[in-house]
């Protein structure tokens, strides 16, 4: 393609040797397009795209020499104006930069003393509920060492009842009835299982709320040391400044976590374990004076439950005594009784014997009289008058003989009588030997109070 444009090149320059024109001459005017910019390459092109010939193929036009002379100036001093205006943005920027650094350094430390007033506040808020949450503990800790204790010392009056019962169930069956002394040691029986059961729920639950407390204590105890650990950070953030030696960049610091809390969450944080600090505190003071009153009532319950069980005991040991008395009198009559049953009975059966040798007689003669021969066995009146003897002596025998039987029987019913008057006596005088030696003796190292014992 060089080639072919240089031959037609040289082709024309020999052609234009005997008159050679010149070049024409453009009006001044505004500078030509980019469509007619000349575009230097090897071989620049008109603004027609036209190839042109001789010396017009390298050149400009003045006046476009001219524009772009005054283009290159004006680009010079455009670039010095610019120049000049960003020295005094720059140095407007740098002041400007400065004085807010020290404002935003300044407000930043203001914050951080605020920061710190706030922590300082909820460290030392957690700080006295840690205390008065730990002095509570304390407390309910040594009220539930007297549920303890009084729990313990319910063990002997349980077993002084429970040992009652089982010597009164050696009583005779006579004596082993249900009787009011039966009554009372059963209630308290029942009263001293229902203390136990409440004072082991209540030795449960002071447990319990002794874990709560230690609990929310160590809650308290994390959130006071974060307090702690976040104000020294805090105070030793205050201390840096510019001119610190242990400053550097972190800019991976300046994001913002994920898990970051919020001024009013990170407040209320605190606040609510204060909260809940205080409501483990007011339960845990409620529940000691729930104890007080417990120990107090039982003690009450049992002393006046051992009041009534003795009374008890002396009422049926005197009715105990008055029965023995009144068998024993009884005893005494039936022995006089027996005494004259048997008087009685020897005479009812020497009249029978009487009467049947009266009896005897007269059955001889009515014998010996049947002997009469013939006509003499006659019946005359000595005949009807020995009949009439022995029927007589016959129902005399007989009535004698019931007699007899009712006395004999009166005697047994008496002797049966005398042996169950003895043994109603060993039964009662058993039952006054529980009652009032075995039960009553027992009875002696039932505990006084059971308020007292909590203590000891």
């Amino acid at each position: 393609e060089d080639a072919r444009a240089g031959a037609a090149s040289g082709g024309g320059s020999a052609m234009a040797q005997p008159d050679e024109p010149h070049p024409p001459v453009v009006p001044s005017g505004p500078r030509p397009s980019k469509t007619c910019d000349v575009v230097r390459t090897e071989r620049p092109r008109s603004c027609s795209g036209m190839a042109v010939t001789g010396l017009r193929t390298a050149k400009y036009h003045l006046p476009e020499w001219h524009r772009r002379n005054a283009g290159v100036c004006y680009e010079a001093h455009t670039a010095g104006e610019q120049a000049e205006r960003g020295r005094a943005e720059a140095k407007h920027l740098v002041k400007h930069a400065a004085a807010s650094a020290q404002r935003a350094q300044g407000y930043s430390k203001a914050t951080l003393g605020q920061r710190l007033q706030d922590v300082h506040f909820w460290r030392v808020e957690l700080q006295k509920e840690i205390m008065e949450l730990d002095a509570e503990t304390n407390l309910l800790a040594a009220q539930k060492l007297r549920l303890e204790r009084a729990l313990d010392a319910t063990e002997v009056p349980y077993s002084v009842v429970i040992d009652n019962l089982e010597c009164r169930e050696r009583r005779q069956p006579p004596d082993l009835v249900i009787d009011e002394v039966e009554r009372q040691l059963m209630k308290e029986a029942d009263l001293i299982r229902d203390i136990r059961d409440l004072l082991k729920r209540t030795i449960i639950q002071a447990a319990t709320q002794i874990r709560s407390n230690r609990i929310q204590k160590e809650n308290c105890e994390l959130d006071w040391s974060d307090k702690v650990e976040t104000y020294h950070i805090d105070d030793k953030c205050i201390g840096y400044c510019a001119d610190s030696t242990n400053v550097q960049f972190h800019p991976s610091s300046v994001k913002f976590e994920e898990n970051a809390s919020t001024p009013k969450s990170w407040a209320q944080f605190s606040h609510d374990n204060i909260s809940r600090a205080e409501q483990e505190k007011l339960a845990s003071v409620q529940l000691r004076s729930l104890i007080n009153n417990i120990i107090h009532d039982a003690s009450e319950d049992l002393r006046m439950q051992r009041a009534a069980v003795s009374e008890a005991f002396d009422s049926h040991c005197r009715e105990l005594d008055q029965a023995k008395l009144r068998l024993e009198s009884h005893l005494q009559q039936i022995l006089k009784d027996i005494g004259d049953e048997e008087a009685n009975i020897e005479n009812l059966k020497k009249a029978i014997r009487d009467k049947e040798a009266f009896l005897k007689v007269a059955h001889t003669r009515l014998y010996d009289r049947s002997a009469r021969p013939n006509v003499e066995l006659c019946r005359d009146e000595p005949q009807f008058r020995l009949v009439s003897e022995v029927e007589e002596l016959t129902v005399f025998l007989e009535a004698l003989k019931r007699k007899l039987m009712e006395s004999e029987q009166n005697l047994k019913n008496l002797e049966e009588t005398r042996m169950k008057l003895e043994k109603e006596i060993a039964v009662k005088a058993n039952s006054i030997f529980i009652d009032r030696q075995k039960c009553m003796g027992y009875r002696v190292r039932y505990p006084v109070d059971l308020e007292v014992a909590s203590y000891q």
